[in-house]
């Protein structure tokens, strides 16, 4: 363990959960919040960690990353129709089984269009912030328009497998299947992502190209293609996310990608810039100051997360974990 890491962040979630305790009043409904908090929070971290990627390592502004999120999202909506007979299955082994290879499908679609975003939009202006925003969000409209092209403009129902529908009761409180699988998957994500950040040479040569590219280029390493590469984890990500996200909202539309940006960006400036362990405790803490205010005050729950980014801002000015100077 590294001694010099600092530990103090990591005790922000279960501080939030902590004081909620006394505000919700019954252990039952604290705890199915909770859950519920914690399975929101792991999925806008899904889709965070690939914008989280993008900028921290690349240093790109990417207002297009909502496209990805919408078509993962319509991705899954074709191929789980067509497994009809998997999803409409009471036994959750097959539910997964169906939903994997949407996942995979939504995410391979995602990196491939990704290749191209980058290729083309994104590859003429980077060092450019103020040309990303412009031409990333330009490059969002577009895809929206070609995602309307081909599945049309309405929203699409995207239902929970049987097997994912209904809760597991413990006492009196009401655990969602969906959302337990919604924190595994979550879970598996981010370990992922630290393990090749940190235990591989991809990941090794990747921080390195950061600090220092032209050393690295030196060695022989070609620094452009691995930050290709990087790009198009992070729209795959994205896709993933996308397809979590609908599965959550059992809805997909056009500008659903839009929607959920603004809480990306929340998670990423309360987790610091670029870092994926301040995006997962951002995304956490997201979740459930969304789901006790909801409880709590619903009027006051669509400026919660702005108040607790202020919060975390007044704290620590650039972020909980921030691993560059921007």
């Amino acid at each position: 363990m590294n001694p010099d890491f600092d530990y103090k962040p990591l005790l922000l979630v279960p501080l939030l959960a902590l004081i909620a305790v006394p505000l919700i009043g019954s252990g039952s409904a604290w705890l199915t919040l909770t859950v519920a908090g914690l399975a929101m929070g792991m999925i806008i971290f899904i889709v965070a960690s690939g914008l989280t990627l993008v900028f921290g390592l690349m240093d790109v502004l990417n207002f297009g990353h909502g496209v990805f999120i919408a078509l993962g999202a319509f991705v899954a909506t074709s191929v789980l129709a067509g497994m009809s007979d998997w999803t409409g299955s009471a036994e959750l082994w097959r539910n997964l089984l169906a939903v994997l290879p949407a996942m995979l499908a939504a995410m391979a679609v995602a990196g491939t269009v990704g290749i191209a975003f980058e290729r083309f939009l994104v590859r003429p202006v980077y060092g450019q912030h103020l040309k990303q925003i412009l031409i990333t969000m330009g490059g969002a409209i577009i895809g929206e328009e070609l995602i309307k092209v081909i599945w049309g403009p309405q929203q699409i129902p995207l239902p929970l497998p049987t097997g994912m529908q209904g809760s597991w009761l413990i006492g009196e409180a009401a655990i969602e299947k969906y959302r337990v699988v919604a924190v595994g998957v979550g879970a598996v994500v981010f370990a992922l992502l630290l393990w090749t950040l940190a235990r591989t040479k991809v990941g090794l040569l990747i921080r390195a190209g950061v600090q220092e590219r032209e050393m690295v280029e030196a060695l022989g390493y070609r620094i452009r293609r691995l930050f290709v590469g990087v790009f198009v984890v992070g729209s795959a990500l994205a896709g993933l996310g996308g397809v979590m996200w609908g599965l959550y909202q059992q809805i997909v539309l056009p500008q659903m990608g839009g929607q959920v940006l603004i809480l990306i960006f929340i998670v990423i400036i309360i987790g610091g810039l670029g870092s994926t362990t301040g995006a997962l405790i951002g995304a956490l803490l997201v979740g459930l100051m969304a789901n006790y205010t909801g409880f709590l005050a619903p009027k006051v729950a669509l400026f919660s997360n702005i108040g607790l980014m202020v919060a975390v801002l007044l704290w620590r000015p650039q972020g909980i974990y921030p691993v560059a100077n921007r």
